[in-house]
């Protein structure tokens, strides 16, 4: 299954988690997430892209 959330440097050392299919960057919480540092990027990201795997496999119990 591919991810959904990948990462965009931006500037050196800034980076954005953005959603692959709208090319937007992601918002949560009311926060978007540009200007962040690697390694923070990374593990939002992983956690994101962990959160979407378990949402489309519930969905697909679902179906």
């Amino acid at each position: 299954m591919a991810n959904r959330y990948a990462l965009r440097m931006d500037q050196p050392d800034s980076w954005t988690i953005f959603d692959i299919f709208t090319g937007q960057p992601v918002e949560l919480k009311h926060q978007v997430m540009v200007g962040m540092t690697i390694r923070d990027a990374e593990a939002m990201a992983d956690r994101l892209n962990n959160q979407d795997v378990k949402r489309r496999a519930k969905a697909d119990r679902k179906s």
